[in-house]
């Protein structure tokens, strides 16, 4: 092997980083206390204190960070801790508005006393049901009322005796008919037949009839004041009610005066239930009279709810809202389905009689009354997914207040009449909870969202990895252990967890605490534990559930592996070829990502100075790796020719590529495929690459490098290994390394080999077997070497164009 390939071999000890043991000071999780705190995110946790600490309008919390990474649990954890030492809020209730029905107010309530009065009101309810129709069956009111009646009857028979006395005593008799009373002519005291009075003289009938006609007019004057005397008589019939039930109801809600006298909107309440009741007081005679059960009160349709046959009284009843009775501590409230009536609250209805109807007990709690006075959490992209959901929130926040009204209403698409309940006074904190682009797409588009949401929490995705970290890492496990009851962990088994953490985040240096993938990686290592009868999940356990997890997903990946096999898909892992590299590429399906050795090839030629990308121009190249395409160009004029134009035109291509492509990790195997077709000189294609590149010929560090590294193996190991095979990574990537063990084993054994280079000349070095050579001091590079080839062949196209471009000689004829 040549000594420049030995240098930039990378040392199996870098290959892989173990967890210590010996950081580990325990035998199995029993002997740890679990992880109160969240893993690894100091600053997020920092900034929960603040915003949960600090009062003042606005200061919201955004929690954000990638998916899986724990912030719900984070948060609810914080949450539950921070509110349990806070005081139970206010209770809110919804009663009657006796003077605009159509606008319920609101009542508010010392913990554990809103339900207290619902039912003492309920109780007083079914008091009055029996109280009032009593007091119309009273000995008192009874007697009171005939003195009503008889005063009434004296006034309209005094006037009628006096006038039968006078009519009397002129011969005419007051007599009454089915039309009524009426006057006829006596005599002898008897009423005069018709065909007696015909035979009377002219004189006699003109006098009897112009008496009549007097006494006429003295009845009809008795009858016009008949109306007042019964008007009379029925407003005294109405004060004597109004003043029983005033008496019976003001002494059944004494008692209630008194257990409320230090809440004086539930006394001026209870005073217009007073007063309401009064005021119907003779809608409760009408009942009683028409045995209508209280069904004749004079309360509208809507309010009324037939029970076991009579109607009850909805409008004294009380809707709590919002009860704290069993409550300790502030509430946390999670809202799963943020839809915009499940945040601010609903009406009701109900149907009666084909029509829809609603009252103030229809009136149902929204999330932020439940949550008012402590902590609603949020799912943020639920929110934003759900009709006007977002704006209800703001529009509450903004007005410190909760107005309960329909979408339809919200959206000024309904005229129809509705109920205005009274707006809630709002005093809650809120934590939404999402990705980072949310947050970001938020604060640039929404001009309200820095207003109200102040404070972020940004969770991590990976820490550093050391040994205290470890330490932290086995009491989440031994807490998990706990809570979803699993086999206790050994040493080796949380080891294991700790490895496979770090190969998540793609770092040996660092450790992912995206928590949900490996809390399920936890319960299948259980599983296999259980299965094998094991007291306690080891390492061989934990390698068992990744090794399933692979299985389980990785069908695609070996129907690739057998495409090549079959030779359908062209990857060599032998031999040497000019223009031809093995590019690494990374394919993601669903939470299993695998890396997959794809032929990059490039031709070059005389022409006008362009590297065409033929993924981009026919649209299967991305931004990134159009760009990684152009930053060669800038790479070979910079280098190369530095006094003239180049003239040159390539192309390059990911050859059988047939779902797109994109970023810049290919990069610098296209550059290495372009200086091995420019110099005319092969590429080992035992050797896998990957890496990207700057203008300047450094090789930067890419994503995915340990399975990039594994995707080649894998294929190399199918073909069979041949001590030569290898792939070659950017010096970036060392400290990221986690190789898979059958790897760890090929290349201890010299089966197979990682090479880290940090330049493009060290890389083509060890591609093609020749020194990639300098610039001496007649500034040209070392004969023999890549570079100088490359630059003669540049320099013979550049020849060649100008060839091209000369005039023709010779005479003209």
């Amino acid at each position: 092997m040549e000594q420049w390939m030995t240098d930039k071999k990378v040392k199996q000890e870098d290959l892989f980083h173990p967890c210590d043991l010996s950081q580990l000071n325990f035998q199995t999780t029993d002997d740890l206390e679990e992880l109160t705190e969240a893993l690894g995110q100091e600053r997020a946790s920092a900034a929960m204190r603040f915003g949960f600490g600090i009062r003042q309008t606005g200061f919201n919390i955004f929690a954000m960070g990638p998916s899986g990474a724990g912030k719900f649990s984070t948060v609810q954890a914080f949450l539950g801790k921070k509110a349990a030492d806070e005081a139970v809020p206010p209770e809110w209730c919804y009663v009657h508005n006796f003077e605009e029905a159509h606008r319920p107010r609101y009542l508010q309530f010392p913990p554990g006393r809103a339900r207290k009065f619902h039912q003492e009101m309920e109780a007083c309810v079914d008091d009055i049901r029996v109280a009032v129709p009593a007091t119309f069956d009273s000995e008192d009111y009874r007697s009171r009322r005939q003195e009503i009646d008889e005063e009434l009857g004296k006034k309209q028979e005094e006037p009628l005796r006096e006038i039968r006395e006078r009519a009397k005593r002129g011969n005419i008799a007051l007599v009454r008919t089915p039309g009524g009373l009426a006057f006829a002519p006596t005599r002898d005291r008897e009423v005069l037949p018709p065909h007696e009075y015909e035979r009377l003289p002219p004189e006699e009938k003109g006098r009897i009839e112009k008496t009549i006609e007097e006494f006429q007019s003295d009845l009809g004057k008795v009858f016009h004041q008949r109306p007042k005397w019964q008007r009379e008589a029925q407003n005294k019939t109405k004060e004597l009610s109004r003043e029983l039930i005033d008496a019976a109801v003001s002494t059944l809600l004494e008692d209630l005066r008194k257990n409320y006298q230090d809440l004086p909107e539930v006394l001026d309440y209870l005073d217009a239930v007073q007063a309401d009741l009064v005021e119907n007081a003779d809608h409760f005679q009408q009942t009683k009279d028409g045995g209508g059960a209280l069904a004749m009160m004079g309360i509208p349709v809507q309010q009324q709810q037939h029970d076991h046959g009579e109607a009850i009284l909805r409008r004294y009843q009380v809707n709590v809202l919002v009860d704290h009775t069993d409550a300790q501590g502030a509430p946390v409230i999670y809202e799963d389905n943020p839809t915009f009536q499940n945040l601010v609250g609903r009406i009701e209805h109900i149907a009666q009689m084909g029509a829809l109807v609603t009252d103030f007990t229809l009136i149902k709690p929204g999330a932020l009354h439940r949550a008012n006075g402590g902590y609603l959490l949020l799912d943020v992209r639920k929110v934003l997914t759900q009709v006007y959901a977002w704006e209800g929130l703001k529009r509450c926040l903004k007005a410190g207040k909760i107005q309960i009204e329909s979408l339809g209403q919200a959206l000024s698409l309904l005229a129809t009449m509705s109920l205005e309940p009274q707006a809630i006074p709002l005093q809650v904190k809120i934590v939404l909870v999402g990705e980072r682009l949310l947050y970001y797409l938020l604060y640039r588009f929404d001009s309200d969202f820095a207003e109200f949401f102040k404070v972020v929490a940004d969770f991590e995705e990976e820490i550093d990895r050391s040994g205290e970290t470890s330490a932290l890492y086995a009491r989440w496990v031994a807490g998990l252990v706990q809570r979803q009851n699993l086999k206790p962990f050994d040493k080796s088994g949380v080891a294991r967890v700790i490895e496979e953490a770090s190969r998540l985040s793609g770092d040996g240096e660092k450790v992912s605490v995206q928590l949900r993938g490996l809390s399920d990686l936890l319960q299948e290592a259980d599983h296999w534990a259980r299965q094998e009868g094991c007291p306690t999940v080891a390492a061989p356990q934990v390698q068992q559930a990744i090794d399933s997890r692979i299985f389980r997903s990785d069908r695609a990946r070996n129907r690739l592996r057998q495409e090549i096999e079959r030779g359908r898909l062209l990857i060599d892992t032998e031999g040497e070829r000019t223009g031809q590299i093995n590019g690494l590429s990374i394919l993601q399906l669903g939470d299993f990502m695998f890396g997959n050795p794809s032929r990059i090839t490039a031709r070059t030629r005389v022409g006008p100075p362009k590297v065409v990308d033929i993924e981009r121009e026919v649209e299967m190249g991305g931004a990134i790796h159009s760009k990684g395409v152009l930053i060669l160009s800038g790479f070979l004029s910079g280098r190369y020719l530095p006094d003239q134009p180049l003239s040159m035109t390539a192309s390059l291509v990911f050859e059988q590529n047939y779902g797109g492509v994109d970023g810049d990790s290919a990069s610098s195997a296209e550059l290495y495929a372009l200086l091995s077709s420019l110099a005319d000189v092969p590429i080992r294609q035992w050797i896998g690459v990957t890496g990207s590149v700057n203008q300047h010929g450094q090789v930067q560090a890419i994503g995915g490098v340990n399975q990039k590294i594994e995707g080649f193996f894998d294929v190399c190991q199918q073909r069979g290994l041949t001590g030569q095979q290898g792939v070659m990574i950017p010096a970036a990537n060392k400290s990221q390394l986690m190789l898979r063990h059958d790897v760890l084993a090929a290349t201890e054994r010299g089966e197979f080999s990682i090479y880290a280079v940090a330049k493009i000349d060290e890389g083509i070095e060890i591609l093609t077997g020749l020194p990639a050579g300098q610039r001496g001091a007649d500034h040209q590079y070392t004969v023999g070497s890549i570079n100088r080839k490359v630059e003669e062949r540049l320099q013979s196209f550049a020849e060649r164009a100008r060839a091209f471009q000369r005039p023709p000689t010779g005479n003209c004829p």
